[in-house]
Order: structure tokens, then C-alpha cells, then sequence
């Protein structure tokens, strides 16, 4: 049976981000994620986790300067101290929420920059992570991003991030599968998580092309959702879209999974 978290970052923007935690419960999510938990004490994240009987899934490591325009360091010639900071920052975190899951971004590379260089700077980085966060019982993911909506990402295919995780060769080192970005750069989902199910360690879900509900758009989440089960994923799903109205009133594709568990 497919385990669902909230995407705290995308979902419940109706209400102040520590609120959300409470409204995300209140309609049957037992686990939320979100993109950074920085501008918050890692101790009131907590209490509001613990208050509410949340797991906490998943959250990213400091992206750069994400208000102007950064979007992961990971990959980026001459940033490799501030990624170790980064990462340091990150483990601290993820101790006291207690999540054991990390999403660390690429970054971008620009038309004019050597893709090599960069390859080389994020595979040290990536074992650099995935060592560091090995101590602490965490799996460090990295995310394919598709190029319409984060235009110089610098991962975005599914061969590509399980050809670098090889590569790294750390036990602690997979893939973050968002079913929107794959559908959108590669379609053919089904296939590949087939082919790649053991080297995935988070799926996120949304609406395509919209990034809405996942109940609308071109992909048929149903047949997605069973085959994910079927093929022994136990981690929870990240539902990483924009609601269409209000968070809660979207959420009748969620009641059936909710009703099936319950029994």
C-alpha cells in the first residue's frame, strides 16, 4: 500500500509554513517533506513533527543562494567548501528532526562552462555526502530535473543520476525518482522504474504537465502507484505538486489510499 508525505514546501500555502504541519495531519498524511527547514530551528520543526504523530520524509541540503536564482552546489567548481558546510549544516538537522533521507541538488551549469569539470566536481562531492552522512544511518539522494522549469539544471536523466551513483559506489547513494520531471524529459516511467527500482531511494509524485493534483494531467497515476507497490518500494511518496485551489479540498485522489489503509 503506497505511504504518502505532504509536500510541505508546494502544499498547504494557505496556512503560515510551522501551520502546515497540523493541516497535513488533520487530513490523514502521516509524513510530510519540504525543501529546507533552514529559516526554522531544528527543534520547533520537531515539536511540531512530534505534536502531530508526523514522519519527517525528506528535505533538501542548503542549495546556495536559492533567492537569487542557486539551485544546488554540488556540481559547482570552486563552491566545495561552502557544499561541506552545506552538508554539515544538513546532518545537523536531520538529527534532531530525525529524517534519514537527503535530496542534495546539482546545481546549474551554464552554456559556456566545461560539463566535464563539473562531473568530476560533483561525483567528489556526492561521496564526500554520502560518507559524512554514512555515520549517521542517512541515504543521500540526487534528483534528474527537467530543463523547462529549472532551465541549466545540470542532472536531468534517470541513466545519467544511476550512472553516477555507480560511479560513486556508495551504499548510501541513490536516486530521487520524481515521476513529473521523468515524464517530462523521458516519459516511458513504467520501464524505468522497472529497470531502476533498486537504485531509487525517494519517488515524488504531481500532475503533468501542470504540476497539479495527480489525479489530472497525462500520466495514470493508478497503474504508476500499483506498480510502485508491486515492486517492493517501502519509502514514502513525496506528493510535490501545487494544488489547484485549496490543499485540502484536492485531496479526493488521496481518500481511497487513506480508506484502503484504514482497513
Amino acid at each position: 500500500m503506497p505511504r504518502f508525505a505532504a509536500n510541505l514546501t508546494m502544499m498547504y500555502n494557505e496556512h503560515a509554513f510551522l501551520d502546515r504541519f497540523a493541516a497535513a495531519a488533520k487530513d490523514g498524511f502521516d509524513a510530510v517533506e519540504f525543501l529546507f527547514p533552514y529559516d526554522f530551528p531544528a527543534e520547533e520543526i520537531k515539536a511540531r513533527l512530534d505534536a502531530h504523530g508526523l514522519t519527517q520524509a525528506l528535505f533538501n541540503a542548503p542549495p546556495g543562494d536559492w533567492a537569487a536564482g542557486e539551485r544546488g552546489l554540488a556540481s559547482l567548481p570552486g563552491r566545495e567548501d561552502e557544499f561541506r558546510r552545506g552538508i554539515d549544516t544538513a546532518l545537523n538537522y536531520a538529527r534532531v528532526i530525525g529524517n534519514r533521507k537527503l535530496h542534495v541538488m546539482a546545481g546549474l551549469i551554464g552554456a559556456d562552462q566545461a560539463r566535464a569539470q563539473h562531473r568530476d566536481v560533483y561525483l567528489r562531492n556526492l561521496a564526500h555526502a554520502a560518507q559524512a552522512a554514512h555515520a549517521e544511518g542517512i541515504l543521500i539522494v540526487i534528483e534528474p530535473i527537467n530543463l523547462r522549469d529549472m532551465p541549466g539544471f545540470f542532472l536531468n536523466r534517470q541513466d545519467d543520476a544511476q550512472a553516477i551513483c555507480a560511479e560513486v559506489g556508495a551504499p548510501n547513494l541513490k536516486v530521487q525518482f520524481d515521476c513529473y520531471h521523468c515524464q517530462i524529459v523521458e516519459g516511458d516511467l513504467a520501464v524505468k522504474l522497472k529497470r531502476d527500482m533498486a537504485g531509487i531511494g525517494h519517488i515524488q509524485i504531481a500532475g503533468v504537465p501542470e504540476r497539479h493534483e495527480p489525479d489530472s494531467g497525462e500520466l495514470n497515476y493508478p497503474y504508476l502507484l500499483a506498480l510502485i507497490d508491486s515492486l517492493g518500494y517501502d519509502g514514502y511518496i513525496g506528493c510535490e505538486y501545487r494544488p489547484r485551489a485549496g490543499t485540502s479540498a484536492g485531496l479526493g485522489w488521496l481518500k481511497p489510499y487513506l480508506a484502503a489503509g484504514a482497513r
